[in-house]
């Protein structure tokens, strides 16, 4: 579990190391978060374990099993 403020800001990249983008916001919708992520477009990311793979918060991104045409 994560407080919502440590999430802000972290950069989000996925398994190819393609950076998707930085976290702007987070929702919440009854089953789960979602983190809003702001890049070239902005995705809507569930915040469960199968597509947030880690939350390394020392340096600052988050790794997640999500494609850039997403």
């Amino acid at each position: 579990e994560y407080y919502w403020a440590d999430l802000i800001d972290l950069k989000v990249v996925n398994q190819e190391q393609q950076t998707i983008g930085v976290v702007k916001d987070l929702m919440e919708t009854g089953a789960n978060c979602v983190l809003v992520i702001e890049g070239e477009k902005q995705h809507l990311i569930p915040f469960v374990a199968k597509y947030v793979l880690n939350v390394d918060l020392e340096n600052k991104f988050i790794l997640v099993d999500w494609g850039l045409d997403y």
